[in-house]
């Protein structure tokens, strides 16, 4: 049986993802999804992307806000569109989306069917069925928006979906898994996101057994319309208090945009940062004599290699995640273009080179990993403001962007323009002007 795993909660923020970012995040989301199934298998993949706290990891590393609702509409669309490509070679398939996409779904999945020789029409019947159940079935409040299906070759499927609360400024993210799912309506889910909410009605906890059968029983002896009666009556009286006892452990994801040190596990970073400076110049001897790459590439590999190879419990901070390419928002600083860009490069060339038959490349990056784990307890480092202060101080000179530099431009671009569209001096009257 399915279980779950955790929750957590998730503000929920506006805003979009810029086109500088939304590419390099399909690019290195596509990457370092082909590193886990070349390491550990597709099955072990999709068990992550089930894996609440790795899926907001996940998000983080590549440059998103690190807290925010925003990570699952960028990651799905992230995978949506850098995994097209490599549908056959992987055998993997993300179907669905934000909004109207969403409603796209069952069609796209009869596609995939059609494609690859699965029943596209039950793949379509699931996705129905899971956005049924925690919109209606489980009665939290939160209206779904977002449905997004994995779905591999030999059947096995993955779905995360969230609801928002517009009036509490709050979203709940779903995790489904078919892996040792057994019922649709008796505990599903493989976990659940979202903000503590207060009393919820949920139909899929096998406590809830008895009411499903009951609900059953009472539609085929009073029919709908009796029942409506009642349920007016009921709601004219006053009802009993119920208490909601938490189900799932959860982390909680604060409204503040900026990193602080308690959300981050400290010794943790600095076995990431002692492992880049141990391992980085053995390792990557010839990548660091390449013009524009350096100590500070490392660093982000050490984080990625996390992302890529960490156990579950490494994942309870992911803003810690958000040290490898900061955050779109600057937070804790700008994303880093010409880093994430050479950490794109490095990654690439360790995959290709690992399906040619040479691992010598991503078992470098394993032992990033590895070595991380061994020094963290042992390991110091700058103090977490201090590292703050030298990512920004530097980020000039790593290409450093936010959406407020799109801004900013955008703002200079139209006080420019009328400039540009002003008239000529008469004796220039007939020539064309260039606008």
């Amino acid at each position: 049986m399915a279980q779950r795993s955790g929750s957590a909660d998730l503000p929920l923020h506006g805003g979009y993802v810029p086109k500088w970012l939304s590419a390099r995040m399909s690019r290195l989301g596509a990457i370092i999804v082909q590193a886990i199934i070349i390491e550990y298998g597709r099955d072990e993949l999709l068990r992550r992307l089930a894996h609440p706290f790795w899926f907001q990891s996940f998000g983080a590393v590549m440059g998103m806000d690190w807290h925010s609702s925003g990570i699952t509409t960028s990651v799905i669309g992230a995978l949506k569109h850098g995994l097209r490509p490599l549908e056959r070679e992987l055998g993997l398939h993300v179907c669905g989306g934000r909004g109207k996409h969403s409603r796209e779904t069952p069609r796209e999945l009869v596609a995939v069917g059609h494609r690859v020789g699965l029943d596209g029409n039950a793949l379509a019947t699931a996705s129905r069925l899971v956005a049924k159940v925690d919109s209606a079935a489980l009665q939290d409040g939160f209206d779904l928006y977002l449905h997004g299906f994995i779905v591999a070759d030999d059947g096995q499927w993955v779905v995360v979906q969230q609801g928002m609360k517009g009036e509490a400024k709050a979203a709940r993210r779903y995790h489904w898994a078919s892996e040792g799912l057994e019922s649709f309506v008796e505990a599903p889910h493989r976990a659940i996101e979202g903000t503590a909410q207060g009393t919820i009605v949920n139909l899929t906890d096998r406590r809830a057994e008895a009411s499903r059968a009951a609900q059953v029983k009472l539609l085929a002896d009073l029919g709908p319309d009796r029942i409506v009666r009642e349920i007016a009556t009921l709601e004219r009286r006053p009802l009993p208090a119920v208490t909601d006892a938490p189900l799932l452990p959860h982390i909680v994801l604060p409204d503040h945009h900026d990193v602080r040190p308690e959300d981050v596990v400290l010794r943790r970073l600095h076995g990431t940062l002692a492992a880049a400076a141990d391992r980085g110049p053995e390792d990557f001897a010839e990548l660091l004599l390449v013009p524009g790459v350096g100590a500070r590439t490392v660093k982000s590999l050490a984080m990625v290699a996390e992302v890529v190879h960490g156990a579950p419990y490494r994942f309870s901070d992911p803003a810690r995640f958000s040290f490898a390419h900061g955050g779109k928002d600057g937070h804790p600083f700008p994303v880093p273009l010409h880093v994430y860009d050479q950490t794109i490069s490095v990654l690439k060339s360790a995959v290709q080179k690992a399906k040619l038959g040479n691992e010598e490349a991503l078992a470098a990056i394993r032992r990033l990993d590895n070595q991380a784990r061994a020094l963290e307890a042992g390991a110091t480092g700058p103090t977490f403001d201090e590292f703050i202060a030298e990512e920004r101080a530097m980020s000039p000179v790593y290409g450093g962007r936010t959406v407020a530099d799109d801004v900013a431009e955008a703002k200079l671009m139209r006080r420019e323009r009328p400039s540009r569209r002003a008239k000529a001096p008469a004796t220039d009257a007939a020539q064309p002007l260039l606008l």
